[in-house]
């Protein structure tokens, strides 16, 4: 039987311009759906993995849409709450070159911003779960929100579910001060933390030495002392960092570190020619997770959850559309991209 895992957040419609127009220049735009935790799901699905997700979508044929999205990957749609008016939309601009991609949200009052602790039932949720999984995305879109997502984390705890967390720190949501002081209360109850080297600084004011993103210079010591820092506050079992250098809009060095409470594990570095990068976090969230629940050792986790990552660059829209075998394959040093016959 599979393992059965529980995300938690917002999905929204994501309207695109085709290729690398600029929204000014586009007479029509792509629609598809995505979201922090809803990626995480259908990542676990295609896995094979019994991924569920929870969410509050209205009952109107968008939100059906947005249901539809999730099952067609056989990712478990049964605890979505129905009711409210609204999905929330991203618009999103493809960067290239020195230009950066560019998000805009239209997503305030959206059905999961009106949900309540009454529209989930936790104990039930989780009967039979070994994973639950949330982003600090969720919680910052309003007190309520983060409420439940307390309240569901206190659940999964009590009934011995692994609680993963990726911080996922979004400036457009709410406060650096604000985003600190709820997620230092919802990191109590996390066992697995994900991060990247602005997440930590950003919402704990924790910050690697001699790093600077926006240069893409990586320090491997600073990384080391970023994650056992966060260990030590908050007692997480394994720190996750991702470790992003970004050369243009288009190419990145992409790689991780896992650190498990004793040592510290590097995967190997991938230069990455972007397709769409949108989605690439929780993709490696998803790889991490199953490789966690596959029983992979520390360094085999690592190196599956950024092939997952890698692979995921070179997808469009927000959905990992890959197998485990094929991330088996490129974590195990097949990056050639030479065709299979």
């Amino acid at each position: 039987m599979s393992k059965k895992v529980i995300t938690f957040g917002e999905l929204m419609l994501r309207l695109a311009p085709e290729g690398y127009y600029r929204f000014a220049q586009a007479d029509k735009l792509g629609a598809t759906f995505g979201g922090g935790e809803a990626n995480v799901a259908v990542s676990l699905a295609n896995y094979g993995f019994d991924a569920a997700f929870v969410s509050k979508l209205p009952t109107h044929e968008i939100g059906q849409a947005a249901v539809n999205s999730l099952r067609r990957y056989g990712v478990d749609t049964s605890y979505i709450a129905r009711g409210g008016d609204r999905v929330g939309i991203y618009y999103l601009e493809k960067g290239a070159s020195q230009r950066p991609s560019k998000v805009i949200y239209d997503r305030a009052g959206s059905s999961i911003y009106t949900a309540s602790p009454e529209d989930f039932d936790w104990k039930k949720i989780f009967e039979g779960a070994e994973w639950f999984h949330f982003t600090g995305i969720t919680p910052a879109l309003n007190d309520g929100v983060a409420a439940i997502c307390l309240e569901a984390c206190k659940a999964a705890k009590e009934m011995g579910v692994k609680v993963s967390c990726d911080l996922n720190y979004r400036n457009k949501l709410w406060s650096k001060a604000k985003a600190g002081e709820v997620m230092g209360e919802l990191c109590k109850y996390v066992d697995v933390c994900i991060a990247n080297e602005e997440d930590a600084a950003d919402v704990f004011g924790i910050k690697a030495a001699n790093t600077d993103v926006t240069a893409g210079t990586v320090n491997h010591e600073g990384y080391k002392d970023v994650a056992k820092q966060l260990a030590d506050r908050f007692g997480f079992e394994k720190v996750a960092i991702t470790l992003r250098e970004s050369i243009s809009a288009n190419d990145n060095n992409w790689s991780a570190m896992l650190f498990d409470g004793t040592d510290y594990y590097f995967s190997k570095k991938y230069k990455m020619h972007i397709v769409d990068r949108v989605g690439g976090g929780d993709s490696f969230g998803g790889g991490l997770i199953a490789a966690c629940l596959s029983g992979y050792d520390a360094q085999a986790t690592i190196e599956f959850a950024v092939a997952a990552s890698c692979l995921k660059h070179s997808i469009e829209g927000d959905y990992n559309m890959v197998s485990m075998d094929e991330v088996a394959k490129l974590a195990g040093g097949d990056a050639s991209g030479r065709v299979q016959r």
